[in-house]
């Protein structure tokens, strides 16, 4: 019972991405065509409000649960590293038509092709690991 939050966040999550239909593979090629804004609208608004959640959680020296200040460490400003992972990353998100949240989903929904999908997301997280410190970051 532990981690039972954490199963009824995700849960939750996965609910709301199917409900509105952010898991559609029909709106994911809207989107890479720029054909509606329906996508763009929900990752924007996760942006922002992922913005304004860190700018809180630095002003007001937010603690996790054990009550330690959240030490959030500014990274180097390179953008090499997020120009070849976001174009790897985005690569992957055409060609399968689903990112790795959605994948779960799809799979929770019935759609058991996505096994391969996420054994190929596993491949390249070990892959990651292995190449991890030859890589820009």
């Amino acid at each position: 019972m532990k981690y039972f939050r954490y199963i009824l966040v995700g849960m939750v999550f996965g609910i709301t991405l199917y409900k509105a239909e952010a898991v559609s593979w029909f709106r994911i090629f809207e989107m890479f065509h720029f054909q509606s804004f329906h996508m763009f609208g929900i990752i924007f608004s996760a942006v922002g409000i992922g913005i304004i959640g860190m700018q809180i959680i630095k002003r007001f020296h937010w603690k996790n649960l054990e009550g330690q200040e959240l030490d959030i460490r500014m990274k180097q400003p390179t953008y090499r590293r997020y120009i070849i992972g976001g174009t790897i990353f985005g690569l992957g998100w055409a060609l399968a038509g689903v990112c790795p949240g959605p994948m779960f989903v799809l799979m929770g929904s019935g759609y058991t092709v996505f096994i391969v999908f996420l054994a190929s997301a596993m491949l390249g997280t070990f892959v990651y690991g292995l190449l991890r410190e030859k890589l820009p970051h």
